[in-house]
């Protein structure tokens, strides 16, 4: 039986349906324009309302806040089909249902009922405001500062990298209630922070790749915000509520890499059955049909780790090793195939009139998003130390 085939087979008949949408939506509205919008670093407006109609904003919210309440599992599905097309769309959801994910594992009832379902709708769409100037991978150096005042929290700070920050109206926002703490994680909380006055942007960000979606600098300047949106209603928690985001997170990145390391391979085959050198098709040269060997088995296998992660992340376990692992193992392997498939292409790679020039630059972002890869490993090795001791 095939991964594919495997997966379905677990699958309700609702869930095949969503996957059937969202393949009809690619073809239909989203394939045949992703090139000008990437090549332009346009946003997708009219893509993001439809990403609204059809659920996607609430896609693993559960149904009785007005989510699709899918699995992990048909989530990562959804968001290898979008990254086989463009990858940039799945970092509009992604993000956002970080954000959801923070208040359905750590908010109170209250939150829950006010949120999710603005959430689910699109209503309220935003992200994830972890990182700063200073700050990435090491969470706890963040400097933003959230002092209470009464009933309510004054915020200054910066934060940088938030995707959806220009168009997204509401961020899952880690501060520092207590920059004295020890351990340092003890004096992190997280609020709920919807734009208004003294929340503004700053700057969007230029980058290599992951064009047409808003990357942005974010300015916290005597921001007022009710205690009523600090989530779970306990300061000291923010850390936690941010590491079981990125579980869902590096799910999220995982299926992209399967998604575009797909891709690739298939702009391959396709290529290598075209392109005749010394009288055959350049596939049946050796050297060729030893990229392509390689670059099929890394999809299948970056698949196999996701899956897995999914299961685990659906069934309540603890999942930051398997998580982990799909994302390393995924992101390396679109990195190694968006390189091998402009290998196959030569000098047809380097033109914007195909497909492979933008594989090889929205991949790199894979290995540094939702925690750098050189930290999956260390929370890998963390794991099977703690799983296996001598």
């Amino acid at each position: 039986m095939t991964q594919n085939k495997a997966i379905a087979a677990e699958q309700s008949a609702e869930d095949q349906l969503v996957l059937e949408s969202i393949d009809k939506w690619l073809e239909r509205d989203v394939r045949a324009k992703v090139m000008k919008l990437d090549h332009a670093d346009e946003y997708p407006l009219e893509m993001v309302e439809q990403m609204k109609e059809l659920g996607l904003f609430g896609a693993t919210i559960p149904a009785e806040y007005g989510g699709l309440g899918l699995s992990a599992t048909t989530y990562a599905q959804i968001i290898e089909k979008i990254s086989s097309v463009w990858m940039s769309l799945s970092g509009v959801v992604n993000s956002h249902l970080i954000m959801a994910a923070c208040v359905t594992k750590n908010g109170t009832e209250e939150q829950r009922q006010r949120f999710l379902p603005r959430f689910a709708t699109g209503e309220l769409r935003g992200g994830l405001a972890l990182t700063e100037p200073d700050a990435g991978t090491d969470l706890q150096s963040i400097r933003t500062r959230a002092t209470k005042d009464g009933d309510h929290y004054v915020i200054n700070g910066t934060k940088t990298w938030i995707t959806n920050g220009i168009h997204g109206s509401c961020f899952a926002l880690l501060v520092k209630t207590d920059p004295e703490a020890d351990p340092r994680h003890k004096g992190m909380s997280m609020f709920i922070a919807e734009k208004a006055d003294g929340f503004r942007v700053s700057k969007k960000i230029e980058k290599l790749g992951y064009k047409g979606i808003d990357s942005a600098e974010l300015i916290f300047d005597d921001y007022r915000i009710s205690a009523d949106n600090l989530v779970g209603g306990v300061e000291g928690k923010g850390m936690q509520a941010a590491l079981s985001g990125l579980e869902l997170g590096r799910i999220n990145i995982a299926a992209r890499g399967c998604g575009l390391a797909d891709a690739a391979l298939k702009e391959s085959l396709k290529y290598a059955q075209q392109r005749k050198t010394f009288g055959k098709p350049i596939a049946q040269h050796q050297a060729i049909q030893l990229k392509l060997g390689e670059m099929a088995t890394r999809v299948r296998a970056a698949r196999l780790l996701t899956y897995d992660a999914a299961r685990a992340y659906d069934s309540g376990e603890r999942c930051d090793m398997e998580a982990g692992m799909a994302k390393y193992f995924a992101s390396e392997a679109a990195v190694s195939n968006s390189l091998e498939a402009m290998r196959i292409h030569g000098g047809y790679s380097y033109s914007k009139e195909y497909n492979v020039e933008r594989y090889f630059r929205d991949a790199p972002l894979m290995c540094i998003g939702e925690g750098t890869n050189e930290i999956q490993l260390m929370i890998i090795a963390k794991q099977m130390l703690e799983r296996h001791p001598a």
